[in-house]
């Protein structure tokens, strides 16, 4: 995830923090110390705010333990202000595998709380877990409140949170998973407007940034997986695009800036004799400008690293693979050589067109229209 800093690794999986965490901490600091709470009530504060975000980690760490069991990897962990994000790479298709990777977080969480209420069962202090505020009273009773108030959140049925994923699942094994899909989104919608009124009414942003997020997370995933329904039968030469142009190793960055206000194309093949060396991309060409001048050539910030696929293989693994290496362009070989592109934009635009077709009663799209 874009600005946000490592903080380590953990079982393989790289945890991050956005930058607007900060905004919080700074947010507690201000209203701690502006409420005349003493410097060591403030830093208590603090030190409760990290202890709930680790919680978060170890629910998000649930869901990628589950998720490796079976064979999806976590390409890393971010810390947000309102809780934390594991970036799988996919999620499992069999409805089961789905609802067991959903629930696992919660279960962390419900874990947690087993354990802090055996804490106070010990200490005597059963009776603090009614008293306890979330950023006041006894130190373990507040922890195990907030556990027990992120199990309850995750839990309702709006995606892209948890329970919106075990509603998914569970739709999914009685009806169609896109249908299964439209229905949770649109119920986390619903949810996200009903936060968003709440938000309004109350003054409360904390609310409104919940709505933002749950809404924009539903409309997203629906749209993934209509995506991954609407391509499926398909492969990579009926999406590639066939005309583009190339540059050569030594070509200006300055040529490559032209031919970018000249079309619509983004990324650049660079190609010497008939072999790929890399690809300048958009933001290279924009970093080369402006560090290098127009007079360095496209060899000295091209990206080498080339993601690749042959034209016959099946576009959906293509695009996995597309997600997993975060490469805004795919090249396409045919026998050894170049013979197409493969973005983002031109699989959305292959998707919209063949939803045209379909609905006015064609099959599917020409092959020729794929790959323009």
């Amino acid at each position: 995830m874009s600005w946000s800093w490592k903080l380590g690794r953990i079982a393989g999986i790289d945890v991050r923090v956005h930058w607007t965490f900060l905004l919080l901490l700074g947010w507690i600091i201000l209203a701690t110390l502006g409420g005349g709470a003493t410097l060591g009530q403030t830093l208590g504060a603090i030190l409760f705010v990290l202890a709930i975000f680790a919680c978060v980690v170890l629910h998000e760490y649930g869901h990628a333990m589950v998720a490796r069991r079976y064979g999806v990897p976590t390409r890393d962990i971010t810390l947000l202000p309102i809780g934390g994000v594991a970036r799988l790479q996919r999620m499992p298709e069999q409805p089961m595998q789905e609802f067991w990777v959903a629930v696992a977080g919660p279960a962390v969480n419900l874990a947690i709380a087993a354990v802090l209420l055996i804490v106070l069962l010990v200490l005597g202090r059963v009776e603090a877990v009614t008293e306890a505020a979330v950023l006041g009273g006894g130190f373990v009773a507040g922890l195990l409140q907030v556990n027990l108030l992120i199990v309850a959140f995750n839990l309702l049925p709006a995606f892209p949170m948890d329970g919106g994923r075990v509603l998914r699942a569970l739709l999914a094994r009685k009806i169609e998973y896109l249908r299964a899909t439209r229905i949770a989104a649109g119920i986390g919608q619903a949810m996200a407007i009903a936060f968003g009124i709440a938000g309004l009414i109350w003054f409360n942003p904390l609310l409104l940034l919940i709505a933002l997020f749950v809404y924009l997370g539903a409309e997203a995933e629906a749209r993934m997986v209509e995506v991954r329904s609407a391509v499926r039968d398909l492969h990579v030469d009926d999406a590639m695009m066939t005309r583009f142009t190339t540059l050569a190793p030594f070509d200006t960055l300055q040529r490559a800036a032209d031919e970018l206000l000249a079309g619509s194309q983004q990324d650049f093949p660079i190609v010497e004799n008939g072999s790929v060396l890399g690809v300048l991309r958009r933001d290279d060409l924009v970093k080369g400008l402006k560090e290098r001048g127009g007079e360095a050539p496209v060899l000295d910030v091209m990206h080498e690293e080339i993601c690749a696929a042959i034209s016959a293989e099946e576009l959906q693994p293509a695009l996995d693979r597309m997600q997993r290496e975060e490469s805004p362009v795919m090249l396409v070989m045919t026998e050894g050589r170049l013979a197409g592109m493969l973005t983002l934009e031109n699989v959305g635009e292959l998707v919209m067109l063949r939803r045209a077709l379909q609905a006015g009663g064609s099959p599917a799209l020409p092959r020729q229209a794929a790959a323009a």
